[in-house]
């Protein structure tokens, strides 16, 4: 599971909880609220460094 992009979901938006997160190596953190274009652009930026083409 090492190989599998994270992307944490949270209504956490401390910088304690973010640091916190990305030491455990989740690859993006986005904050509740979010709106739908900022999640799709999240994933996308994350599968693309990983090497993952999205075709939708």
């Amino acid at each position: 599971m090492k190989n599998m992009p994270v992307i944490m979901v949270t209504s956490r938006s401390g910088e304690k909880h973010r640091g916190r997160a990305m030491r455990l190596g989740v690859d993006d953190y986005l904050i509740k609220p979010y709106q739908d274009e900022e999640l799709l652009s999240t994933v996308r930026r994350v599968l693309e460094v990983h090497g993952v083409e999205l075709t939708l």
